[in-house]
């Protein structure tokens, strides 16, 4: 029995080193380059040819920007203010009722350590999680495979390199618990 190639694309949604320069996964990103530039003149209906999925009621204000777009899922009634950057060469959840300030920086994508291997250009992408209610103060940034708990509060500015627990408050470089709600 002999193992199927996977393809570039596969390798990056399982989280493995691919090359971003594949046909296919930049194929992909040019089709998001131009419905990102539709939705950014004011085409808010394209947001669903965009998105994996975008929940009832959810609001995203533009400009935004992404890679693919199509491994993002934004929750119902979820607000995504001005400017933020969302890398989701791997699955970027955002859960129901979160807020998003502006200029918020979610990092799924991320490249190897070792210097060597990085200089190959191959990189890989780290699931991210938002669960539901959180709120992400403007200016912070998401590392890679990160999850926010249900109900938690990231300070504006933050640094969140580690997983947050639900209904805590957290601020810093790196994100560090300040007080449980």
């Amino acid at each position: 029995m002999t193992a199927t190639a996977r393809s570039e694309r596969e390798l990056m949604l399982v989280g493995e080193l691919y090359d971003p320069t594949d046909p296919e996964l930049r194929a992909a990103a040019q089709r998001a380059q131009r419905l990102l530039r539709r939705f950014n003149d004011g085409d808010v209906d394209v947001l669903h040819e965009l998105l994996a999925s975008l929940g009832e009621g959810a609001t995203v204000v533009a400009p935004f920007f992404c890679d693919y777009g199509s491994n993002i899922e934004i929750g119902a009634r979820t607000f995504v203010n001005t400017n933020c950057v969302v890398l989701d060469s791997n699955r970027v959840m955002i859960g129901d009722d979160v807020m998003l300030g502006p200029a918020v920086q979610v990092y799924a994508a991320t490249h190897p350590l070792d210097p060597e291997l990085r200089i190959s250009g191959r990189e890989y992408g780290v699931p991210v999680e938002i669960r539901d209610r959180a709120w992400i103060g403007g200016g912070a940034i998401l590392g890679p495979g990160v999850t926010v708990g249900e109900g938690a509060t990231v300070g504006a500015g933050a640094v969140v390199i580690r997983d947050i627990p639900p209904r805590v408050v957290v601020a810093g470089n790196p994100a560090r618990v300040i007080r449980e709600l």
